[in-house]
Formats: C-alpha cells, structure tokens, sequence
C-alpha cells in the first residue's frame, strides 16, 4: 500500500495513466465533428492550441501533439530508467477507483462549502453547455480533466508559484497559497467566457473557485494524472446528474 501512494505520483504512473484519457477525448472530439480546427472543443484545449493553429494551420496542430507527447515520453522514459521495474496493473487501477472517489468526494465537498459561504446550498449548472447533446458534454468534460488541469494547474499555478517567489520574495509555504488562490479565481472565471461560457453568477462563480483550491491541493500532493481523472469525472458526474 505504501508503494501505491508513492509510485502513483511518478510520472511514469501518472502520465501513462493521463494518456487514455487524452486518447479518449480527442477521439470522441473528433468523432463527433470531424475537424479538429473548428469544432466543438473544451474550453482550456482551443486556448492552448490557438497559437499554433494561428501559426501553422494544422502542421501547427501536429506540432503541439508531437510537443506534448514528446515531453511526456521523456519524463516516463526518464523515471522508467531510474526506477526499472515493470509497470504494476494494479497500480492503474487504484488509481482508477482513487480519482472516482475524489471526484464523488469533491462534488458534495464543493456544494457544502458554497452553501456554506453563500448560505444556501448552490449546485453547479452546466448552462453554458445545456444547448448541446450529451455526447458533446460528456466530450468537453474529458477535456477539462486533460487541458484544463494542464492550463490551469501545471502552467498557471507553477507560473505564479514562480512570480511570488521571485518577485514577491514569498516563501515557498506563502507562494504555494497565492497561486493556489489566485489560480482557482482565474480558473472559475474562465468559465464565463466564450460561447460556450456559462451565466456570470456568484454561486457558481464561488463553487468554481472553491473546485479550483481542491484540484491544485490535489494536483500538488497525488500528481497529474489522478487530479486529470478526478476532474474529468468530476465534470462527467455533474453533467449526467443535470441531464
């Protein structure tokens, strides 16, 4: 057991367990639109690929896949040497069952904290996308596990993570608060823009925001790859229970 916490953080596990994930959601992304310029997409997915479709078209888009699998199989590759052990199944799907008990976990956590603080229970309504089928909505909420915590967790977060110590002069404690915060206020406010964003509303403005705080505790302290799940079913399990 006590394998199971360490090793689920590496990313050997952790990206390799991230990977169906983005296989999933591209193929469903593509299926339902057959393009993969100007269909319908997640939100975090259209705004990291942007400047490469503005660069190159669709070269641009095989560039950033080859950037992101490329640096992903040189950090699996990289752990994989160190560590040369044979992959545990079992770890996969402990970490499977661990991301769907987060996410169950973070459903009610979320909706009591805004009640909460808002005095009044508020659940989240998917109403930006309420205009779409299904498969869309369940598409674009595998695409938050995938992008979104990209964006907004492994970019944003580090990024002002590193902006508070330098130019702040925080310690390391005070930097990792104040990206966490100010990170889960730009993740939530993401959700208002676009087409597809959703109704401002401080409801779902704070339970977006508080969502956010638990993701990046979650990312900092189980990895990319579980925090990738536990969104996308996360966001999977609100769009079914709003059907």
């Amino acid at each position: 057991m006590n394998d199971y916490w360490r090793l689920a953080r590496t990313p050997r596990y952790s990206l390799l367990f991230a990977l169906p994930l983005l296989v999933l959601y591209e193929t469903l992304a593509f299926a339902l639109d057959h393009d993969a310029i100007a269909g319908l997409r997640n939100g975090a997915d259209v705004l990291l690929k942007s400047v490469f479709v503005w660069a190159g078209g669709r070269r641009g888009l095989l560039l950033f896949g080859a950037l992101l699998l490329g640096a992903g199989f040189v950090l699996v590759w990289r752990h994989w040497k160190k560590s040369r052990g044979a992959l545990r199944p079992r770890i996969f799907l402990g970490m499977l069952g661990e991301s769907a008990g987060w996410a169950l976990v973070f459903g009610t956590t979320t909706g009591v904290l805004t009640g909460l603080l808002l005095r009044g229970l508020h659940l989240l309504a998917l109403g930006g996308t309420a205009g779409i089928g299904v498969g869309s909505r369940l598409m674009i909420s595998l695409g938050a596990g995938i992008y979104e915590e990209l964006l907004f967790r492994v970019i944003l977060v580090s990024a002002l993570a590193l902006l508070a110590r330098g130019v702040f002069r925080l310690s390391p404690l005070g930097s990792g608060v104040f990206a966490t915060l100010l990170g889960a206020l730009i993740f939530s406010a993401f959700h208002y823009v676009g087409p597809y964003g959703d109704q401002l509303e401080l409801g779902s403005f704070v339970f977006r925001a508080i969502a956010g705080v638990l993701f990046s505790a979650l990312y900092l302290t189980r990895g990319f790859g579980i925090v990738a799940w536990t969104h996308a079913l996360y966001d999977v399990f609100l769009t079914l229970a709003g059907r």
